[in-house]
């Protein structure tokens, strides 16, 4: 097989590392080891919420539903994505957060890939 060309299932691939599929946490020499972006599926039961704001934030960031409903809190404002392909970008230095209002499934894209920004796991409320 060609170390070049990774094939894999996000659900699945995700599962193993929060969701992560790409991003600088994958093994050097790995196809998907990246300092430059990092993609995330994630799949959210109902009530989950992020467990603490994200804060001093040295990423953008591109968030896509891909089913249910996920409010997104910034420090100004509250977007509530509803339909699929509902989408929020925020820069370097917005704080913030996130609520799943029901189950859903989400695409982060963020760049670049920074270490060090690991928190808690989510929470149910």
């Amino acid at each position: 097989m060609d170390d070049r060309v990774y094939v894999g299932n996000a659900a699945v691939d995700g599962a193993t590392d929060a969701g992560w599929l790409l991003g600088h946490f994958k093994p050097p020499g790995d196809v998907r080891h990246s300092t430059e972006v990092e993609v995330k599926w994630g799949v959210h039961p109902a009530g989950e919420t992020r467990s603490r704001w994200a804060t001093g934030e040295r990423r953008t960031a591109l968030l896509v539903l891909i089913s249910g409903a996920f409010r997104v809190e910034l420090a100004d404002r509250t977007v509530v994505l509803r339909a699929p392909g509902d989408y929020v970008v925020w820069g370097r230095g917005v704080d913030h957060s996130w609520y799943a209002e029901r189950e859903s499934v989400v695409l982060t894209v963020r760049w670049p890939s920074v270490p060090g920004y690991r928190v808690d796991p989510p929470i149910l409320r």
